[in-house]
């Protein structure tokens, strides 16, 4: 059900990733440095419980989890998060919450490729970014809203 994102997923590019580390509240440096990193991404599956792991310069991060049921994460920038990642429509769906604000990060394979999607939701402002994993690069609407993410 999952097996189509398992393998190593080197980033290409990236869209509007320092706004939205900016809106996060990430620091400058950290922004700087984040930046410029290019983490290899592996997803994994053992029995029930999936693995991703980002390896790059800056910094490495790693979560398991079963889907439907929450974690807990320390993110690259240090937020403590409580999480829920599901399968919805064919996309591995995470739901991320700190401090009363939420992000949702989208995983998809869409031609051999992994496309990372992230919105992050404060009240009526919502700011997107997209990064592009493997071979290829698709053209995501900047104006997406909750109902394609």
């Amino acid at each position: 059900m999952c097996d189509h994102f398992v393998g190593t997923w080197k980033l290409l590019s990236s869209e509007n990733f320092e706004d939205y580390m900016k809106e996060l509240g990430v620091g400058f440096a950290t922004r700087k440095m984040a930046g410029v990193a290019k983490p290899n991404v592996t997803i994994s599956i053992n029995g029930d419980v999936i693995t991703i792991k980002s390896e790059s310069t800056f910094k490495n991060t790693e979560i398991s989890f079963k889907l439907g049921e929450e974690f807990d994460e320390t993110t690259a920038d240090d937020r403590k998060t409580k999480n829920v990642i599901t399968l919805e429509n064919g996309s591995l769906k995470q739901v991320q919450k700190w401090d009363g604000k939420e992000t949702i990060i989208k995983r998809k394979v869409v031609d051999g490729n992994l496309v990372v999607v992230s919105l992050f939701l404060l009240s009526n402002h919502r700011i997107h970014c997209a990064e592009f994993l493997s071979g290829g690069c698709i053209t995501l609407d900047s104006n997406m809203g909750n109902e394609n993410i």
